[in-house]
């Protein structure tokens, strides 16, 4: 089988056979993650530039590592040792990569739209790792992967994305991809928090946590973006880690089982308590192997690999 799609730029409007191919891939590469010396083949000749104008830590490393593990020849970009800080524009730049004869482009950038814009200026497939304020989808796919592994399906579940959700590009890719997967997701955060024009998303909004938490088998909280405080969007860390943030108690009250997920880094103490963070309903730590797996997926059916 192969995906309808010839790059990924977002989950919206990606079918739903499309993700389950990526996390039924996914799977299978999981368990290539587990060997001694977890390498294949499958993209061996294939050179893959990470085009990262934003810092990155979780994703940058997974994505060179899914590129490793796939025998592919990564090759990675830093804007500070760059021409882009002698004036060079994104299109000079993304051409004269291209003129060194590359098959693949992942790309982090803090303006929404760039990675489709790249694929007006180059031939490569192009990995959206993130634009903006706009979708980071490999980074939904490694959550459904994740919850689908714990729970064993994803059909009929009730997931709550909790906090900054105006500037989460994490809640964008998760509400488009989980509800055409069948999942009920709630945004919740400060009124000043959520989206403008939450029926863009097609997924419920609230400001009221009890509300969002009641029956969810799923808790993804998202980093506070402590950067913005100075903006007023809240009156105080305090009062937010009071109303939104997740602790013991407001655990208790939820299912035994229920999940509970960040994309990270976190912000102990604040949208999450370091012995919830920590816990037994904890899948954090899974999250990240899994983005290995999914990043390896997408690498895999997009880069036109051939099975060992």
């Amino acid at each position: 089988m192969a995906l309808s799609i010839r790059h990924l730029l977002g989950l919206d409007g990606v079918s739903r056979e499309d993700i389950t191919l990526i996390l039924d891939t996914a799977d299978s590469f999981f368990e290539v993650l587990s060997r001694e010396i977890p390498v294949v083949p499958t993209l061996r000749g294939k050179t893959i530039v990470n085009l990262f104008y934003e810092g990155s830590t979780r994703t940058r490393i997974s994505f060179e590592l899914a590129e490793k593990r796939l025998s592919a020849s990564p090759v990675s970009f830093s804007v500070s040792t760059s021409s882009v800080s002698k004036g060079e524009t994104l299109r000079d730049t993304i051409r004269n990569i291209e003129a060194m004869k590359i098959d693949m482009v992942v790309v982090r950038h803090d303006s929404a739209g760039v990675p489709y814009f790249l694929t007006q200026c180059t031939n490569a497939v192009i990995v959206n790792a993130g634009d903006g304020l706009h979708e980071h989808p490999t980074q939904a796919l490694l959550d459904m992967l994740t919850i689908r592994q714990k729970i064993g399906r994803l059909e009929g579940l009730k997931v709550a994305i909790v906090g900054d959700i105006f500037h989460s590009r994490v809640a964008r890719s998760n509400a488009w991809g989980m509800k055409t997967m069948g999942m009920n997701v709630v945004l919740c955060g400060p009124h000043t928090l959520l989206p403008q024009h939450p029926e863009s998303l097609g997924v419920p909004v609230t400001d009221n946590l009890e509300e969002a938490l009641d029956g969810a088998d799923v808790v993804m909280l998202l980093r506070l973006q402590l950067e913005r405080q100075s903006s007023g969007t809240f009156p105080s860390i305090r009062e937010y880690r009071e109303r939104f943030g997740l602790d013991l108690e407001r655990l208790s009250a939820l299912s035994k089982n229920v999940l509970i997920m960040h994309p990270g880094p976190i912000n102990r103490g604040i949208e999450l308590a370091s012995n919830v963070a920590d816990g037994p309903n904890s899948v954090i730590l899974e999250q990240v192997t899994n983005g290995v797996a999914v990043r390896m997926a997408v690498l895999y059916l997009l880069g036109g690999g051939e099975n060992d």
